[in-house]
């Protein structure tokens, strides 16, 4: 297993197997065996139809940090991890040049060279102007979040005004894109999160919150829309809040999965379907950075008047300090770190 993180666009290894990898994520006990080192290689010509990006920020995601341990069997290696970018075009098509774009892609830093590096080559089909009134970190940060969270509810519909949507495990950042997506469109949101707070997402509405730690979910689901459950339920984490999301959701309901600790769970198919329910499964790293591009221009209008808000970017950390943002990462912080070459 061999994972690099770029200077100029260099190496670096990462070893551990799946067996520890899994016992790192789940306790966090031994985040110090992440081994991460910056190494050069030569700045590469882009190839015929690709431009070369000089990235400025680029965020360090959960999945970045999966794959670089192994555990995410989509990974292809050596690699440079990183999936999200923002930078500035600095060879490619004369219509590119020195142009800022952001993005974001399932291939990217998984079975591509990705974004923790100083350089970044793209297709030009995956090149996207860094929308208006966000910053170039602003800009490296929403790609694996909001574009996970749009294609799952363009896959049922989109939310509607008078809609109720719920939103489970909105403490993570898909959970608050789904949230400001959502309110965007006018749903009534009903944001599910362990804590009372401050996750509600950065709406652009009020949100409803409640607390799993202390709250029974689905109760208080029905309580707060007068007994007839959610019409779309986008459920971030899985099998955790599986029985709590089946159990809030109103008759002809969707449910959207992103992701699950537990393969297996207990499933009524009678409750199914007298529900008229329907399940959705999104796959992010299906999203190549080319296909992704439909998703960031459908939310470019809301990034630019404001109803979409980048996450806030607590840290910045330059690539001699990768190490340390991967560890704050698979550690659990619920800060937006970003890498800054």
């Amino acid at each position: 297993m061999n994972a690099r993180i770029h200077d100029s666009a260099g190496t670096a290894p990462v070893s551990t197997d799946t067996g520890q990898a899994l016992r790192l994520l789940q306790k966090a006990a031994s985040i110090d065996a992440l081994q991460l080192a910056l190494a050069d290689s030569p700045r590469r010509t882009p190839a015929t139809g690709h431009a070369l990006v000089r990235v400025g920020a680029a965020a360090v995601n959960p999945s970045d940090a999966k794959a670089s341990l192994g555990i995410m069997p989509q990974a292809v290696w050596p690699r440079t991890p990183g999936r999200d970018f923002a930078g500035t075009v600095i060879e490619g098509p004369g219509e590119w040049i020195g142009r800022e774009v952001y993005g974001s892609g399932g291939d990217v830093g998984i079975t591509r060279d990705g974004s923790h590096a100083r350089f970044l080559e793209l297709p030009v089909a995956a090149l996207r102007a860094r929308p208006a009134n966000i910053s170039m970190e602003e800009a490296g940060a929403v790609g694996v979040p909001f574009v996970t969270a749009y294609e799952g509810f363009r896959r049922c519909g989109m939310p509607q005004a008078g809609q109720t949507v719920m939103v489970m495990g909105a403490n993570g950042k898909v959970g608050q894109a789904a949230v400001q997506l959502a309110t965007q469109a006018g749903a009534r949101v009903i944001a599910v999160q362990r804590g009372p707070g401050p996750f509600a997402g950065f709406s652009c509405a009020p949100v409803d919150v409640i607390d799993a730690t202390v709250a029974d979910v689905a109760a208080t689901a029905r309580e707060l829309t007068s007994g007839r459950g959610a019409d779309i339920v986008f459920n971030t984490v899985g099998s955790a809040y599986f029985e709590a999301a089946n159990k809030s959701m109103g008759k002809g309901a969707t449910q959207i999965f992103i992701a699950t600790h537990d393969r297996a769970v207990p499933f009524d198919i009678f409750t199914f379907y007298r529900g008229m329910h329907t399940y959705v499964g999104i796959d992010s790293l299906a999203m190549d950075c080319t296909t992704s591009t439909a998703q960031l221009d459908a939310m470019r209008e809301g990034f630019e008047r404001g109803t979409l808000k980048p996450f806030p970017i607590a840290r910045a950390y330059a690539l001699a300090d990768a190490a340390e943002a991967y560890r704050a990462v698979l550690g659990g912080s619920t800060d937006r770190i970003v890498l800054r070459p």
